[in-house]
């Protein structure tokens, strides 16, 4: 399948070319209902004509915060359509993480579960540039006052949208985990949102009879341009879920005739971790993305499911840096596989200079096509400067490539936690708990923890003569930050180790607790139950 020139990159342009083309092929499954191209192409008329009629045009911000739903993927289009710039924001936000997303983004609309409106109206005064709410409401839940409903979108005529949109055009703002710094919201255009698409459907060989399923959020990146996107571009179908269910996933895998899934950290160790089965093999998947690589079990899955695992190493920041591919050499599996088209990968040292092969050290990527990539950070230019470094994108990560050019990913470098898939800003935990009046200083590291991945734990400094309980900081934290941020492990110390330049040492923390970590508080062992 032969990709469009990069110019010719334009979701509601490419939509509505699949919608003439395939017409009635399902494009989404869900709860039991499919929408054809077509009906996508539709539909997204219609809620594109009802948020212009309401005033949102070409280069407005919407943001919306909503669970797994065809709406979702509608919503992007219908966005994508006006030339409008979507701000998916995940659902387990609140309070001043919440606050943040909105001011920053400069979103003038918010397309909200209804289920989760409160969270909004508890920052209304923090949010002055949003001026419009728009309720998503499922089952009998009451209206909201002051709020529009989305169903009255709907009623929207389905006419062609007649608004100019480029391949250069911003598409999305995609959040990702701030290191010394806010979250920040990469700058995704149209060609960077379907380049992503692109470069795993030609190195995954997607084909118009692959039926992909999506239990990932579609909030995040891998989700949309992932699992979306390429089987946009590929022509194929989407088996949409609200969640990932280690109990269910297997049943509605079989049930739904799925082909191909992303496992993201430690769903895949969920997956395997599930007693054999005699119905393992009973299935029509034949690979599954898989990040990272599992090298204590990775040829025993494979076996035991009878699927073939890619993967890929990627990041929002950028796009698709490298995947593996149908002629890898099987000794090649524990590595992530060779550049993407039009991507340049270079390993340096400290100073940015290169490294020869087998040499571990930072990872810097490029690309040589014009917008292929993300174009840095939301109003935050000096970000953007400071990671395109050298002209080169600073991942913040290390890793090597091999002889024959296989990329290997080893640790990061960059100060940032990984739990439960999501990347967590160790400055966002640190400011909020910041803000807790009894608390003078806090370090938040990570943590290993039994399930692969890292555990949020914080060092915390009292002001003096204060008093402060885990208790009453887990309750500060869960007002305020994302469920997954919540810290597990907390120690109260008299001060933070710091260098000459006042530069906290996190890695003495890290190091101290790990020796004996069953002496520190941990918050799933004293019973405290954060909800989501």
């Amino acid at each position: 399948m032969k990709p469009h020139p990069m110019r010719d990159r334009v979701l509601g342009q490419v939509l509505s070319e699949k919608a003439a083309l395939h017409g009635e092929r399902t494009f989404i499954q869900f709860e039991g209902r499919s929408y054809s191209y077509r009906e996508v192409d539709l539909l997204s008329n219609r809620i594109a004509n009802g948020i212009q009629s309401l005033g949102i045009g070409k280069g407005a911000h919407v943001a919306f915060m909503l669970d797994n739903k065809p709406e979702v993927i509608l919503i992007y289009f219908a966005l994508a359509k006006l030339g409008v710039v979507a701000v998916p924001i995940n659902t387990a936000a609140k309070g001043q993480l919440l606050a943040y997303y909105l001011d920053q983004s400069d979103a003038r609309m918010l397309i909200v579960d209804a289920a989760l409106h409160q969270r909004v109206q508890a920052v209304a005064a923090l949010t002055p540039k949003l001026k419009q709410v728009i309720t998503l409401t499922e089952g009998a839940q009451a209206d909201q006052a002051g709020c529009i409903e989305f169903d009255q979108l709907l009623q929207a005529p389905d006419d062609t949208i007649k608004v100019e949109v480029r391949f250069c055009d911003l598409h999305a703002l995609l959040y990702t985990s701030g290191t010394t710094g806010p979250s920040k919201g990469t700058i995704s255009t149209h060609a960077h949102a379907l380049s992503c698409g692109w470069s795993l459907t030609q190195s995954f060989g997607y084909r118009s009879d692959d039926v992909l399923y999506v239990c990932l959020p579609l909030f995040h990146g891998n989700a949309w341009l992932c699992s979306v996107l390429p089987a946009l571009v590929a022509d194929a179908s989407v088996v949409l879920s609200r969640r990932f269910s280690a109990s269910s996933f297997w049943d509605e895998i079989r049930s739904q005739g799925v082909t191909q899934f992303n496992s993201l950290g430690a769903m895949t160790n969920f997956l395997w971790g599930r007693p054999p089965d005699a119905r393992d093999r009973d299935h029509k998947v034949r690979q599954v993305m898989v990040v990272p690589t599992p090298k204590q079990f990775y040829q025993a899955f494979q076996e035991r499911f009878g699927i073939k695992f890619t993967s890929v190493y990627a990041m929002s920041d950028v796009g698709m840096i490298t995947a593996t591919r149908d002629d890898d050499r099987p000794d090649k599996w524990a590595s992530s596989g060779r550049p993407c088209e039009h991507t340049q990968i270079r390993i340096v040292d400290d100073d940015d200079f290169a490294l020869p092969p087998g040499q571990t050290g930072e990872v810097l990527v490029r690309s040589e096509m014009p917008w292929h990539y993300a174009q840095g950070y939301y109003n935050m230019p000096d970000a953007t400067v400071r990671t395109f470094q050298n002209l080169w994108f600073h991942t913040g990560d290390r890793g090597y490539v091999d002889e024959d050019g296989y990329f290997y990913f080893v640790d990061r470098k960059k100060d940032a936690i990984r739990r439960r898939g999501e990347n967590i800003s160790s400055f966002e935990v640190e400011q909020i708990i910041l803000k807790h009046p009894a608390v003078l200083d806090v370090a938040a590291f990570p943590i290993s923890s039994e399930y692969s991945e890292d555990e949020v734990m914080v060092s915390v400094v009292l002001h003096d003569n204060a008093q402060l309980s885990q208790a009453a900081l887990i309750a500060h934290c869960s007002e305020n930050m994302a469920y997954y941020m919540v810290p597990r492990f907390i120690e109260f110390v008299p001060q933070l180790p710091k260098t000459m330049t006042e530069k906290v040492e996190k890695y003495k923390l890290k190091a101290r607790a790990e020796q004996d970590l069953k002496q520190v508080w941990d918050r799933e062992r004293a019973g405290i139950v954060v909800k989501r």
